[in-house]
């Protein structure tokens, strides 16, 4: 069960409001754990089990990126609105906003890990950490591996997929139900639990930022970001890093890995039984293993 959240609100972000989720207390002589969630254009719903770390002392705040959830939504908003500068003046802005600014760790699952990458790069003084989790060094060279995956499906599934992405109509039922097939294989191999079902409904609900800058599903990248990577950012990062991928992940160990071999101080540890969630596939696992990294940061 997720603990109770200790307080929630918004911060102004210029003419914006940020909305945020803290469980613990922010005044505890630990980094704060700020979770970014994955999309773009998804919500702090799916992030929801790291609320746990509150429980064995690490205060933890949950937020939802601009365009989403309880932030401010901005659905006419064009496509050069909505970039990765925009997300990383966000986080800075959120993180100075709840004075934890000199003491937080980063965790990033997906986009929100090369988001995180991107801070990190920038070498802020109160950054004690970064925990990259099931996301990719390239837009590119994941494309590549989507692809390769996708011949993995029944030949029917990559018939419906293709067919429908030719024809435009990725918004009918018949994508989504084949969609859902590559879903059950790479992103979550479990039933899906009401958080993740949760953050799921809300891209479909307000698809502005996911539609912008990802495209009308994980693995038909359309948006700005398909030719994004931040391999040429991570010899920058000079925090100790954990880089966290599934065994069955759609970010695939070749997606991952320059993670672990261009950022000066990473380790990389793989969930054999996860795909793309393993808060989800792995809780236990993915619960220790962050405890035994956030120990060796210390406390404040």
């Amino acid at each position: 069960m997720t603990p109770a959240a200790s307080s929630k609100g918004t911060v102004q972000f210029g003419a914006y409001r940020t909305w945020y989720r803290v469980t613990g207390d922010l005044a505890w002589r630990r980094p704060t754990l700020v979770v970014m969630h994955g999309g773009p254009g998804a919500t702090h719903d799916c992030m929801l089990p790291l609320a746990a770390l509150a429980e064995d002392g690490w205060p933890v705040v949950h937020y939802d990126q601009l365009g989403n959830g309880g932030s401010t939504h901005l659905p006419d908003q064009g496509a050069d609105f909505w970039t990765v500068e925009l997300f990383e003046r966000e986080l800075t802005n959120l993180v100075e906003r709840l004075g934890i600014a000199d003491d937080y760790v980063l965790f990033g699952q997906s986009w929100g890990g090369m988001l995180g990458a991107v801070h990190a790069a920038r070498r802020p003084a109160g950054l004690k950490g970064l925990v990259i989790a099931n996301s990719p060094v390239s837009m590119p060279d994941w494309l590549v591996e989507l692809a390769r995956l996708r011949k993995e499906l029944d030949p029917a599934t990559q018939e419906a997929l293709a067919c429908h992405e030719a024809a435009g109509t990725t918004d009918t039922t018949e994508y989504f139900q084949a969609m859902k097939v590559f879903y059950d294989h790479f992103v979550c191999r479990v039933d899906w639990p009401p958080e993740f079902t949760a953050t799921f409904l809300e891209i479909q609900n307000n698809p502005t930022v996911y539609y912008t800058m990802n495209g009308p599903s994980e693995f038909h990248v359309t948006g700005t970001l398909k030719d994004w990577s931040v391999a040429e950012l991570l010899p920058r990062i000079a925090v100790p890093t954990l880089v966290v991928s599934g065994r069955h992940d759609e970010c695939t160990p070749d997606s991952v890995r320059p993670f672990q071999e261009l950022i000066p101080d990473a380790r990389w540890e793989i969930f054999e039984n996860s795909s793309h969630v393993p808060q989800f596939e792995e809780p236990e696992l993915l619960r220790s293993t962050l405890i035994d990294y956030l120990t060796t940061l210390g406390d404040s």
